[in-house]
């Protein structure tokens, strides 16, 4: 455990030679630094020509992790992809004389489960019900990778430690991330931003609308364990918790593949966010004195190439829509230097972004920590964005929605693949109908309902196994919230265009969820 701030503590060499190349930044920046801030606030107009800017072989790159989250993406999409051919196939063989044997033959053996058995039972004489099989099919196929997720991962626990030992050398003993739940930010942990798994606490909500009384309930539950169990640093170390908010826009498709929450308004994304950001700080100055510890980050995604635009605090650690450093912007200007040199670009764009003139110019530069927390999430992002150029030609051929599948209730973390969920976080039906409404009726009745396809809804929560009755009334609230989802989307629910599954699990992490009978 981490009782105290670390110095010298920062995971990776490069990220130790960008230290130690942004410490000598202090000096004036040369005759041509990096153009990192457009005049403008968030318009969302950037268009294609730029992402196809974007070529591999960057000199910041982290080849090798991008090499080894390669093979967990095409593992991950290459495993969903074979559903719907299976099913084909099956459907293809519902006449013939050993159809039950054949078919669960073939799933157990391409899809490793088994279709249930009274659906096949009855194809014969109200033909096979696909979508009872999709739906199946998919949640089958969803328990297998969350359960298969944790197994030989020892390094997860190493790379949390790492990574938080590194927040506490910037000063922040709590990292706490609120994404919108568009599934195209799913990978923002894993993926966009390259943070640990067990490092950082993310909550999405509908166009990153998060709960304030909830965080402000995490804030207070995090303070206590500092100053009861020094957890992860004791309370008489000066250090903050950082509440950051990510929004998202399409470079390609403005007005179209934006947030659908803010009506694919990049300004309004960015604007909602932000409020929430200061509602929040202000919520804890309000209620705990105006020198609660709390600091916020405002962060933009590009959901076509996964580029960031990172919003710089001030010295008052107020932000600006209009102050900013555009990671693809950075990719670009320095792609053909050397690693060295690139890094100081880097550093230098932040602080070009804080001495900018005209609008949203603040009031000096945030902390040392906040700086150096900033430069590593830019440095992170250079290597996804690398990532993309290599694998992705520069831009995703999907800019707009392709989730296979709703999430609500509690964050399911071995789920970061891009655009494979949509998330709804859910404690009732009643405060949490509008981010479920958004997945249902905005994105699945286009991808799936107009196609004929079911939508499948996971429904997730965790229990304590340390509280007594803990799992019963979890279980209860999984059932309760199922009821409440058909009935909401009654019409669908009578053709057979929406289904559920259930599932729990013990609040630690890596353990294995635990399907609910119907």
């Amino acid at each position: 455990m981490v009782r105290g701030r670390r110095k010298n503590s920062s995971p990776g060499s490069r990220f130790a030679k960008s230290r130690a190349v942004a410490a000598r930044a202090a000096a004036p920046a040369p005759a041509a630094p990096v153009s990192a801030v457009p005049p403008a606030a968030p318009t969302g107009s950037s268009g294609m020509e730029a992402t196809r800017e974007l070529r591999p072989g960057h000199p910041l790159a982290d080849v090798a992790m991008n090499e080894r989250l390669h093979a967990f993406e095409r593992g991950f999409r290459e495993r969903f992809a074979q559903l719907v051919p299976v099913l084909k196939e099956v459907h293809a063989l519902q006449h013939e004389r050993d159809f039950e044997e054949r078919a669960q033959a073939i799933v157990q053996e391409q899809l490793g489960y088994r279709l249930p058995e009274k659906a096949l039972e009855d194809a014969w004489i109200n033909d096979l019900d696909t979508r009872e099989l999709y739906l199946h099919g998919t949640f089958e196929l969803f328990d297998q990778v969350v359960n298969e997720y944790w197994a030989g991962r020892d390094d997860l626990v190493a790379e949390a430690e790492s990574a938080i030992a590194y927040f506490l050398d910037c000063d922040f003993h709590e990292v706490d991330i609120s994404p919108c739940s568009d599934g195209r930010l799913l990978g923002l942990r894993r993926f966009i931003l390259r943070l640990p798994d067990l490092a950082v606490r993310v909550k999405s909500y509908a166009g990153a609308q998060f709960d304030i009384e909830e965080d402000v309930r995490h804030w207070t539950k995090r303070e206590l364990l500092r100053f009861r169990e020094g957890r992860p640093t004791t309370a008489d170390v000066p250090s903050r918790y950082l509440k950051i908010a990510a929004y998202h826009y399409s470079g390609a498709d403005p007005l179209h593949q934006g947030c659908a929450a803010h009506g694919n308004s990049e300004r309004d994304a960015a604007d909602g966010a932000l409020h929430q950001l200061r509602a929040f700080r202000q919520a804890i100055e309000n209620t705990y004195c105006c020198g609660a510890s709390v600091d916020t980050l405002l962060i933009g995604v590009d959901t076509d190439t996964d580029a960031v635009k990172i919003h710089i605090p001030d010295a008052d650690t107020r932000m600006s829509l209009y102050r900013f450093v555009d990671s693809a912007e950075l990719y670009r200007a320095t792609q053909g230097l050397d690693e060295q040199t690139a890094s100081l670009r880097v550093y230098q764009a932040i602080q070009d972004a804080i001495h900018q003139q005209g609008w949203g110019r603040g009031n000096g530069a945030p902390h040392e920590g906040m700086l150096r927390l900033i430069s590593r999430l830019l440095l992170n992002n250079i290597s996804q964005l690398d990532y993309v150029a290599r694998y992705h030609g520069g831009h995703y051929a999907d800019v707009g929605h392709r989730e296979r599948v709703i999430i609500v209730g509690q964050e399911i973390e071995e789920m970061q693949v891009r655009n494979f969920a949509y998330f709804a976080h859910l404690e009732t039906m009643e405060e949490g109908s509008e981010g479920t409404d958004v997945g249902v009726n905005k994105i699945f009745r286009k991808l799936n309902v107009e196609r004929g396809l079911p939508v499948p809804v996971v429904i997730h929560y965790r229990y304590d196994r340390k509280v007594p009755g803990s799992r019963e009334r979890v279980e209860a609230r999984c059932r309760r919230i199922r009821d409440q989802i058909m009935d909401r989307y009654r019409d669908l629910a009578e053709k057979g265009l929406i289904g559920c599954h259930m599932v729990i699990r013990d609040k630690r992490s890596g353990s294995r969820l635990e399907p609910l009978a119907a």
